[in-house]
């Protein structure tokens, strides 16, 4: 793979600047976003007055604690534009979620906003390696949904050439990475393997593809699949993360030099890590929630949202802003499976170690008598048709599961290309257990 970390001098100043300088800035864009939501946005003003602070008590970050949390069920309450912190006029763009449980969550962006958005894609961009002048294929879903014209707007203001391809109709994601000699992709990690497997089916040797970078997101992925992904394209694949309610894509990402976290933009997201339980901070590196408070948005500030997502916060390296772990999982889809508690990624992680299976996999959980059971459907590798080597290897991965991660689990190994591909984000779990 080739060296593409960046030369200092096309940094930001603020990507290197001192952890004093960076802090100073946060608590005056703080203050800002607190004031700009307590004065506009009547959800926080109650929401502020009921627990009894007013943003003129933010003297410290920490001081921040003392504010309510926002969650999800907030902005559906507040659905369509109750959120909004600027008369609807001057909200230039509107995005929201696919709504499949109820009322869609609605996000709002000014003018402004956009052009804050582009410019910490193209940071997360050239973070990743790509650089003006490369070609971008963006295989990212286009419409309400953010990633798509996120990534889109962020290599333009890098000043990329840009493939808006979207998702689906994967043989000709791969012509068109090849005739427009794409150098970056966009996509999700469960699609890129889908890609991989194309390449493959076209007889093509992946390896030789024009592709140097790959930015991963929307769903959580393991370094397993980083390695297999990056010695498949000979390209490398850094993460990139980011969730509607506080922008998009682009709050935080992976350095390529280094590859040890994602970088998070705290110029204009401020992290805290807090337990899942009980709201309180934990200790700096110790793994909890992620909640975010950005500190730059106009049409729709948003204060101490809880993203569910878990991670944990440490120094940063390549960057001086704070990195975040690879997320490994949510507080909402983890799986209680008899007492024990796990994570999709868990399962993944086992998958990866074994050399006759495809990294492609679906976890069922249903209802046997009084127990709850979990089914991984799993596809062997192109060529590893003789039954026995089948059986040995869904009898590997059982182990290995029960033996790592502590549940008995049924396996079942099928024939290449029958598990539900995704042309987005990853249909991990199929839960047909009763409700209630």
């Amino acid at each position: 793979m080739k060296d593409l970390t960046p030369r200092k001098q096309d940094l930001d100043p603020i990507e290197i600047a001192s952890r004093d300088e960076i802090s100073a800035l946060q608590l005056e864009r703080l203050g800002k976003t607190l004031r700009h939501a307590y004065a506009n946005v009547a959800f926080y003003r109650q929401s502020f007055d009921a627990a009894g602070v007013h943003p003129d008590d933010l003297k410290t970050l920490e001081d921040l604690a003392k504010f309510p949390f926002t969650v999800k069920e907030d902005l559906r309450e507040n659905y369509p534009f109750g959120m909004f912190a600027v008369p609807r006029e001057q909200v230039a763009r509107l995005h929201a979620s696919s709504g499949t449980t109820g009322r869609p969550t609605v996000v709002g962006y000014t003018q402004g906003d956009i052009d804050t958005w582009a410019s910490v894609v193209a940071r997360s961009m050239r973070a990743s390696g790509t650089r003006p002048g490369d070609v971008v294929h963006v295989a990212y879903g286009y419409g309400l949904f953010t990633g798509g014209l996120g990534a889109h707007y962020g290599a333009e203001k890098l000043g990329c050439t840009v493939v808006p391809v979207s998702g689906g109709m994967t043989p000709r994601q791969v012509q068109l990475i090849e005739d427009f000699g794409a150098s970056t992709i966009m996509v999700t990690p469960s699609y890129a393997l889908s890609i991989l497997d194309e390449y493959r089916d076209q007889g093509r040797d992946p390896r030789e593809s024009p592709l140097n970078v790959g930015i991963f997101g929307a769903e959580p992925w393991t370094n397993a699949m980083r390695r297999e992904i990056e010695e498949a394209f000979d390209m490398h694949a850094v993460d990139i993360y980011g969730l509607s309610e506080i922008i998009g894509p682009g709050v935080a990402n992976e350095c390529v030099e280094t590859k040890d976290g994602l970088h998070i933009w705290e110029d204009h997201f401020y992290p805290e890590v807090v337990d899942p339980n009980t709201g309180q901070p934990v200790a700096e590196g110790e793994k909890g929630e992620l909640v975010f408070t950005a500190l730059t948005k106009e049409a729709m500030p948003i204060i101490r949202y809880r993203t569910r997502d878990l991670t944990r916060l440490l120094p940063g390296t390549a960057r001086s802003m704070r990195r975040m772990e690879k997320i490994t999982g949510r507080t909402d889809d983890m799986i209680i499976l008899r007492g024990v508690n796990l994570f999709p990624t868990q399962i993944e992680e086992q998958l990866m170690e074994v050399p006759e299976l495809a990294p492609h996999f679906q976890i069922e959980l249903s209802r046997e008598g009084r127990m709850d059971a979990m089914r991984v459907l799993v596809e062997a590798l192109p060529g590893v048709s003789d039954h026995e080597m089948r059986v040995h290897a869904g009898a590997t991965l059982r182990e290995r599961i029960k033996k790592r991660v502590g549940v008995s689990v049924a396996v079942d190994v099928n024939d290449p290309g029958q598990v539900a591909r995704s042309q987005g984000k990853a249909v991990r779990i199929v839960d047909t257990r009763p409700k209630g």
